[in-house]
C-alpha cells in the first residue's frame, strides 16, 4: 500500500514563510485608493494588523484573516499553530477575538480524519481566545492551506496601531525569535528534540496574557512579529510612525543559532532582505539570518514610553512572562541593529 504524503511534502514552504514578498505587496497596494469612511478607524491608510470599525462611543470590531501551509505534519498540531497565528492580530490591535470562522484548501487525496483534526485543535484554540469557531469554508487545492478569519473587538479608544511609535520610547518582544530557523533545522535534523519543542511552544502560545499585561500600561504601538521578521515588522512600525527605532538584542529560541550558524535559511530570508533595509554595521551574518527570520505566531513588538519600562518588565516576570528589552526609538528614520 502506497505510504500517505505528509503535509509538509505537499508544500513549496509553510508557516509565514509563505507570507508574499512585503515590498511587492506594499507595491500592489499603492494602486488602491483608501476607503474613506467615518467610523473606519484602521484601514489601508496606514495598513495595520487588522482592520477597526466602530460601532459607538464603547465598541468597534477587528476584523483580520490569516492562513498559510502546513509547517508542520501533525494536523493538530498545524491546526492550533494556524488558528494561533490568525487569532494573534487581534490581540496585536489591543481587542479580544470573538467569532472566527475557517478557511481551509486541501487535496481530496487526505483522510477526512487529518481535515478533522486541523479542524479539532483549530477550535481548541479559538475557545482558549475566548472566542467561537462557528462554521468556514473549504475547497480542494492540491497544496494545503488553513487558517482563520476572525471578528474581535476593541474599545474605539484603546487600539494599539503599529503606526505609534514616539521618540524615547523603549522597544519590547515578548517572545524570543528563531520559529523558521528552528523549524527548518528540524526538518535537516539539525536541532534537538526539546529545541523544535520550544518552538511548538512558541507558535501556539496565544499573545493574550501578554497583551492583558500591556493593556494598564497604554502602550503607543504595538505590532506582531511574524512573516517579514523582527526587521521587516521593526521597518514598518519606523516608517508609519515616523521615527527611527535602535534594535540592540536579539533574543533567540534554543537551536535558532546553531541553525544559523549551519547556513540554513528559510524562503522569507531574501524577500524580508529586500523590503527592510537595515544599518547594520558590525552585525554578524547570523544576527542578520536571526533578524530576517521570517516567525510564524511571534511575539508582539512593543513601544511604550520608557519610565514604563520597569515596572513593564515586573508585571511580566510576575505572571512568568517573557519580556525582552530589545531596543529603542528615537528622531529620524529607518531602523538599525547594533551588536552587543
Amino acid at each position: 500500500m502506497a505510504r500517505m504524503a505528509t503535509l509538509t511534502s505537499l508544500t513549496a514552504g509553510g508557516g509565514c514563510a509563505a507570507k508574499y514578498s512585503a515590498a511587492r505587496l506594499e507595491e500592489l497596494l499603492r494602486g488602491f485608493v483608501p476607503v474613506e469612511a467615518e467610523n473606519l478607524l484602521v484601514g489601508l491608510s496606514p495598513a495595520d494588523d487588522a482592520a477597526v470599525y466602530r460601532l459607538d462611543d464603547e465598541r468597534a470590531i477587528v476584523f483580520t484573516v490569516d492562513f498559510f501551509p502546513p509547517l508542520v505534519d501533525d494536523p493538530g498540531l498545524f491546526g492550533r499553530i494556524a488558528a494561533t497565528n490568525a487569532l494573534n492580530d487581534v490581540f496585536a490591535m489591543g481587542g479580544a477575538p470573538l467569532l472566527a470562522l475557517s478557511i481551509a484548501a486541501f487535496p481530496e487525496s487526505l483522510p477526512t480524519e487529518v481535515l478533522g483534526a486541523v479542524f479539532a485543535a483549530a477550535a481548541e484554540q479559538v475557545a482558549s481566545a475566548g472566542a467561537i469557531l462557528v462554521g468556514g469554508h473549504t475547497i480542494r487545492d492540491d497544496e494545503p492551506k488553513y487558517g482563520l478569519a476572525v471578528v474581535g473587538t476593541v474599545h474605539p479608544g484603546g487600539i494599539w496601531p503599529k503606526s505609534g511609535a514616539r521618540p524615547g520610547d523603549a522597544l519590547f518582544l515578548t517572545k524570543p525569535l528563531g520559529t523558521g530557523l528552528v523549524l527548518a533545522g528540524h526538518a535537516k535534523e539539525l536541532v534537538t528534540s526539546a529545541d523544535f519543542d520550544g518552538a511548538v511552544e512558541a507558535m501556539t502560545t496565544l499573545n493574550a496574557d501578554a497583551a492583558a499585561v500591556l493593556r494598564a500600561f497604554a502602550p503607543n504601538a504595538v505590532t506582531d512579529v511574524t512573516g517579514f521578521g523582527l526587521f521587516g515588522h521593526a521597518h514598518e512600525m519606523a516608517e508609519r510612525s515616523g521615527v527611527r527605532i535602535e534594535l540592540d538584542v536579539l533574543p533567540a529560541l534554543g537551536g535558532a543559532v546553531e541553525v544559523a550558524q549551519a547556513g540554513v535559511r528559510t524562503g522569507g530570508d531574501p524577500r524580508n532582505r529586500e523590503f527592510a533595509p537595515v544599518e547594520a554595521d558590525g552585525a554578524t551574518e547570523v544576527e542578520l539570518a536571526l533578524g530576517y527570520d521570517a516567525q510564524t505566531a511571534g511575539g508582539l513588538l512593543v513601544s511604550l514610553p520608557a519610565d514604563k519600562a520597569l515596572s513593564l518588565r515586573s508585571e511580566f516576570a510576575a505572571r512568568g512572562l517573557f519580556l525582552a528589552r530589545v531596543g529603542r526609538v528615537e528622531a529620524g528614520a529607518g531602523v538599525a541593529f547594533r551588536s552587543g
